[in-house]
């Protein structure tokens, strides 16, 4: 048996436009072990979601396609699977809850079709067990009389509710990894910490392993043992959750955390954005993606990338400021 359930080697995405080859992802490396609950962090198009629909093999090609590396899901090579084979392990051993719920939804069809759907064709289920099973499905994700939810159609349904029909839709066919992509975009902070404590809930039931990517770091602490920080398809920095947040070793990191407003803190302080853009991957550039917004950036840092190096047991940050001899900077967390 593999020692993780996912292993993710020097992955490589990228989109062929007009413009060029836009290089979405770039040599990602990352492992989830059974059970546990992993978050990818990271500013809007840092290469998250084209992350995890590659490892569903959902990169609509043309234009995209994954040009190297691999993903080994339970020994296997997913980037390698002819598509026939990917249908068996998609929504059946690996699920996604997608960011819109009402987007990702038929609004044609009940919920229980939507539901029974993914049981009878990967489970093969009678229809009439079927449907049995999602009337179970909607009560383990706490929708109320969920005999009658079950005959409704989304648009009958809260934004909330959608998203529990999501998750319920995604755990129906007992998935070993559930991808949850961004599940609180657009709810409010009283369904967010429900939502975050159902998925919590239902890892500890199931022993689902979940990827939770998301660029809000308040939802992070309540689910994940482990941050996974991404810039520019590249992940920059890796540890436990208070290795990230209390001891962050990558400016980048430390930016994340400065522009993020806490509730505990004695004196108001004014949040800091971080300046600048992020590097155009069309032409990403030769040293340090993040160096052109880096307060401490080196000429180093221009003009050759840094290597992921350990700067605790199980913590790896890809900057020159790890190096011995490198100048000493504070990188203050969020304690």
């Amino acid at each position: 048996m593999p020692e993780h359930l996912l292993e993710v080697n020097n992955l490589k995405v990228s989109f062929f436009t007009h413009a060029g080859e836009v290089q979405a992802v770039r040599g990602t490396t990352f492992a989830i072990g059974t059970g546990e609950a992993v978050a990818l962090v990271g500013e809007s198009g840092c290469g998250k979601s084209v992350t995890a629909q590659s490892i569903m093999r959902l990169i609509p090609d043309p234009p995209g396609r994954i040009v190297g590396g691999e993903i080994l899901f339970g020994g296997q090579d997913l980037a390698k699977l002819p598509e026939r084979e990917m249908e068996k392990i998609r929504g059946n051993q690996i699920g996604m809850i997608f960011q819109d719920p009402m987007t990702s939804l038929n609004p044609t069809m009940t919920i229980g079709r939507q539901l029974t759907e993914g049981i009878v064709k990967h489970q093969g289920l009678p229809r009439r067990e079927a449907e049995k099973r999602a009337v179970e499905m909607l009560a383990l994700v706490g929708i109320p009389q969920p005999d009658r939810r079950v005959k409704q159609y989304p648009h009958e349904f809260s934004g909330g509710m959608r998203q529990r029909v999501m998750i319920a839709i995604a755990l129906a066919c007992e998935p070993r990894l559930l991808i949850a992509d961004e599940p609180t975009t657009a709810l409010d902070v009283t369904i967010q910490a429900q939502i975050i404590e159902l998925m919590k809930e239902l890892k500890d039931q199931t022993n689902t392993s979940i990827i939770l990517i998301t660029h809000d770091l308040g939802v992070v602490a309540g689910l994940c043992s482990r941050v996974l920080v991404m810039y520019a398809g590249q992940i920059v920095e890796s540890g436990t959750l208070d290795e990230v947040f209390y001891r962050p070793g990558h400016p980048y990191t430390y930016s994340l955390l400065r522009a993020v407003p806490r509730l505990d803190a004695k004196v108001k302080e004014r949040l800091v954005s971080i300046p600048g853009q992020p590097p155009d991957l069309l032409n990403p550039p030769k040293g340090c993606s993040f160096a052109p917004r880096c307060e401490f950036a080196m000429r180093i840092c221009q003009e050759r990338p840094p290597e992921e190096r350990a700067v605790n047991d199980g913590h790896f940050v890809k900057c020159w400021l790890t190096v011995p001899g490198a100048p000493q900077v504070s990188l203050k967390g969020v304690r």
